[in-house]
């Protein structure tokens, strides 16, 4: 049977294209980036050109503020840990209530250490009303921390206007995007649109890069602290032995999503089919962040008085690989807290899933769910009337 994968916000697969450039520096070419003899020269320019392409992806002109990490909650673990103890004078941080668990828990962390944390609360739509951003500013703000794109909804957060409203009140106020999410499948432009943003978090095996590296954008000049330290790695600004094939894979996964634009198009061709099909031919759903800017690979649907693991199961039985929301909050009886926090009908939100396409699907796979999806959604109401 074969597999239609629909839980590309999870992970992605790894592009021929990234495995191949990767394939060398983890065998023939292993050498210690940091080492200073002559066979590790290849592994440093390597390095270097990693580091440019992921600047070029996030339209960043100085490489030199591109740090690698393990991955996208290191570097929000970073952002947080880095801002506050630079900066200990100010003990309040601003963030939403939507944010990816590793934000969160972090938030929860400080609350215990004397921090006072905001957690700002969204529309139905998933969006942030400035209003309510600018109330909650404070003299004693050290960070506001709100992502670009949420993972589960795909819903895009002007954080742009966000940023702007943030320094107007007071520059010395730090801006954290988390762009796990967003990043290769819309435009960022750090250097412009984004250039009051001071952090910005982002993972490789989301945008068919390898597991286990991540980077952390830091704007030069910004107050902050190392989080991992005993190596001089970075800079001084992250220790450890750099994982150089993870980061040459890194690199090139985005180099080819600064060239998919087409892929790109593709994605968003394949969501509103499946989101168009399942409006007009299954009754009783909800599109949750419809009346928002949404990525273009990311469907959040509610169905009514339907579990949604169980449905998960009934498409898994049929090929059909989907997901309930964040892969780390999975299994868990609670409803999601980004649907939660939406204010999402209790009949409907248990019956919440997420279809989220990649560069690797085909109309044929979204014609297929499109087959698939109104028997097992059929089924299941008939057995939970």
């Amino acid at each position: 049977m074969h597999l239609v994968y629909l839980d590309n916000n999870a992970t992605t697969r790894i592009a021929p294209a990234v495995l191949e450039e990767m394939q060398s520096y983890l065998t023939d070419l292993f050498f210690n980036a940091s080492s200073p003899c002559e066979a590790a020269l290849p592994a440093a320019r390597a390095l270097a050109l990693a580091r440019q392409r992921v600047a070029l992806l996030l339209g960043v002109t100085n490489p030199r503020q591109i740090i690698f990490t393990s991955g996208a909650t290191e570097s929000n673990n970073a952002a947080l840990f880095g801002v506050t103890h630079a900066n200990q004078m100010r003990r309040h941080i601003i963030t939403s209530s939507v944010e990816h668990t590793s934000v969160l828990a972090y938030c929860q962390r400080l609350e215990t250490e004397g921090y006072s944390i905001t957690y700002l609360p969204v529309d139905p739509q998933g969006l942030i009303d400035p209003a309510i951003l600018e109330q909650a500013l404070r003299p004693d703000t050290a960070l506001v921390s709100i992502m670009l794109a949420n993972n589960e909804t795909g819903v895009i957060l002007p954080v742009e206007d966000y940023s702007r409203l943030v320094k107007r009140f007071d520059p010395a106020i730090l801006l954290h995007t988390d762009a796990t999410q967003a990043a290769g499948k819309i435009p960022i432009d750090l250097d412009r649109e984004l250039s009051e943003v001071d952090l910005v978090s982002l993972s490789s095996h989301k945008m068919h890069g390898p597991k286990g590296v991540g980077a952390l954008f830091l704007r030069e000049g910004t107050p902050w602290l190392p989080f991992i330290i005993g190596g001089q790695q970075e800079r001084g600004q992250r220790g450890g032995t750099y994982n150089v094939g993870g980061i040459v894979g890194f690199g090139k996964a985005c180099e080819l999503w600064l060239e998919g634009k087409v892929q790109q198009i593709l994605m968003q061709r394949l969501r509103g089919s499946l989101e168009t099909f399942i409006k007009n031919q299954i009754a009783d759903v909800l599109i949750n962040g419809a009346g928002a800017p949404r990525l273009p690979n990311t469907l959040n649907i509610s169905f009514r008085n339907i579990a949604g693991e169980s449905l998960i199961q009934a498409l898994g039985q049929v090929g059909i690989c989907a997901s309930t929301g964040a892969a780390c909050s999975s299994g868990g009886d609670e409803p999601s807290h980004v649907l939660r926090s939406m204010r999402v009908p209790h009949d409907f939100i248990h019956g919440s899933i997420r279809f989220s396409f990649s560069r690797d699907n085909t109309m044929a796979e979204c014609e297929y769910v499109c087959r698939e999806l109104p028997t097992a959604v059929k089924r299941l109401r008939q057995l939970n009337p």
